[in-house]
């Protein structure tokens, strides 16, 4: 059965359609919210169903499916008696020691695609480092939803993505300034602030002496001391 989409509706009991319409759920329905993929897979599965997600700015998230509350009832319940069980649990902790063990392999992955980027002089090596460590710490925790977390570009564009966004936050005025809401002006401040970041890369990147007032040299500074 094909997903059928909608988006929430104005009452709690009410989606969406695309064109528009507002459409009243059945009386024996209930929204399942998302968190166990076991359970929206067997429950999209099991009969008809609606999926229900919001998009705000670029991102899509996911409200959860409808369905018959007697067809929740029934999958929850043989699930927690396939949980309860010795293999079960045993296949559980294999799969979280892949996961650990996949997540490791990437974080060391993404680290030398920063270090490749940052491509900083060998008088800098040593900031490089700490630079690098610094932005995939904070960029590839599981569900951080930062871009070092998306497959759909490849890992060299996900570490300078992820450089340029760290130094916004950590080098710049961003996150104080006061940004009118105006269609596409937030885009071209942050357009303007990555040259700034790029041009400051670049002076590390040719091995030239930081200034005493060097944004970067300063917030790595202070994060030391945190």
């Amino acid at each position: 059965m094909a997903d059928q989409h909608y988006s929430p509706g104005p009452s709690p009991d009410t989606v969406r359609t695309q064109a528009g319409e507002v459409v009243t759920a059945p009386a024996d329905w209930i929204l399942v919210p998302p968190g166990d993929a076991a359970l929206t897979r067997r429950l999209k599965s099991a009969g008809e169903y609606w999926v229900v997600s919001e998009k705000k700015g670029r991102k899509v998230f996911s409200r959860g499916v409808w369905t018959a509350a007697a067809t929740v009832e029934r999958i929850r319940a043989e699930l927690m008696t396939e949980r309860s069980t010795i293999s079960f649990k045993k296949k559980k902790e294999s799969d979280a020691r892949k996961r650990l063990k996949a997540q490791g392999k990437y974080i060391d992955e993404f680290l030398q695609a920063v270090i490749a980027f940052l491509a900083f002089h060998d008088c800098h090596a040593e900031l490089a480092d700490r630079l690098a460590k610094a932005v995939t710490e904070h960029a590839t925790p599981i569900g951080s939803g930062t871009v070092a977390r998306t497959k759909r570009i490849p890992v060299e564009r996900r570490a300078e993505a992820a450089v340029i966004a760290w130094m916004r936050h950590q080098t710049t005025e961003y996150d104080d300034m006061v940004i009118p809401r105006t269609r596409g002006t937030r885009r071209e401040i942050r357009r303007l602030l990555a040259l700034r970041s790029r041009d400051l890369l670049e002076a590390y990147r040719l091995g030239r002496r930081p200034a005493d007032n060097c944004p970067l040299r300063l917030a790595m500074e202070l994060l030391a001391r945190t």
